[in-house]
């Protein structure tokens, strides 16, 4: 394999691990905050953590045009982070992980109606797959179903899905990416500040574990992931790209069973794999298109 796609690969495959083992470590850090008061602090932390590579770089720190960027911020932050941390305070890291990884099911879905790109050969059978993993984890013949959990995190991946509807759409030409990555996270990252404040409560226990996952999210899993982003998908497909959907949650699963304890039980299980399947199924069909 030549330079030119070993090291891109290389790249796609460190930020599957940060991304991947970043859902064990923010199912940690919420046994000392509240999900929406640690989204806050991840996001705008995040943000921070970006000013020092924008100035280094030499690019503009000057607003993008409000009325994209704050529909993105809302949507991409407020939204799919805020939902997937409020979904892990109610389910385990592993599902939640494959659940919100579902967001190229409802992209699907989405551009149907949204950008005129009908569902077609493969992408069939993935909507089946997937839909019929969620009613395997959620699985309603149990007394015991984690409906919320599941409802919280599907929602996080329909929040995602929009976003990236939203940037399709609207972007105006020649943003620069890592400037309207920091000014969207802060949009997001305040209103998920006063959305924390206002549910409440506010209380944050400042220990050692905490402290590190706050440093985890804000330096590998936000301002390198989106530098090994970047870097990967300027010299591979999309479809190639795009395969991060499917190792990320695989990471957080076999993290989650490992390091948490969290066993998945039989249907869990089998829902999971079903998802799996599905996201296998569309990233061929964008290999092969």
């Amino acid at each position: 394999m030549s330079r030119s796609r070993t090291f891109p690969l290389a790249a796609l495959a460190l930020l599957a691990l940060i991304w991947g083992y970043n859902w064990v470590v923010m199912k940690a850090a919420l046994a000392d905050c509240p999900p929406l008061v640690f989204a806050a602090l991840r996001v705008l932390l995040g943000a921070a953590a970006c000013v020092p590579v924008l100035l280094f770089s030499g690019r503009p720190l000057a607003p993008p045009p409000v009325r994209y960027v704050v529909p993105l911020g809302l949507l991409q932050t407020t939204g799919f982070v805020g939902f997937a941390l409020w979904a892990l305070a109610h389910g385990g890291a592993g599902p939640t992980a494959v659940l919100v990884y579902m967001m190229p099911i409802w992209l699907m879905l989405l551009a149907w109606p949204l950008l005129g790109e009908r569902i077609r050969g493969l992408q069939w059978p993935a909507l089946f797959l997937a839909f019929a993993g969620v009613l395997c984890i959620v699985a309603p013949w149990h007394a015991r179903a984690p409906v919320l959990g599941t409802a919280l995190a599907l929602a996080s991946g329909l929040f995602w899905a929009l976003s990236a509807i939203w940037q399709k759409r609207k972007a105006p030409p020649g943003l620069d990416l890592l400037n309207v990555t920091f000014w969207q996270m802060m949009v997001g990252g305040l209103a998920l500040a006063v959305l924390a404040a206002c549910v409440g409560p506010l209380s944050v226990h400042w220990t050692g574990l905490f402290v590190g996952a706050l440093l985890y999210n804000a330096i590998p899993g936000t301002t390198i992931a989106l530098a090994l982003w970047a870097y990967a998908i300027h010299h591979l497909r999309p479809g190639v790209a795009g395969m991060t959907t499917l190792v990320t949650p695989l990471i957080g699963v076999t993290a989650a069973w490992v390091q948490l304890g969290e066993r998945p039980h039989p249907w869990e299980a089998l829902g999971m794999l079903a998802i799996f399947g599905a996201l296998m199924l569309v990233v061929w069909q964008h290999l092969n298109d």
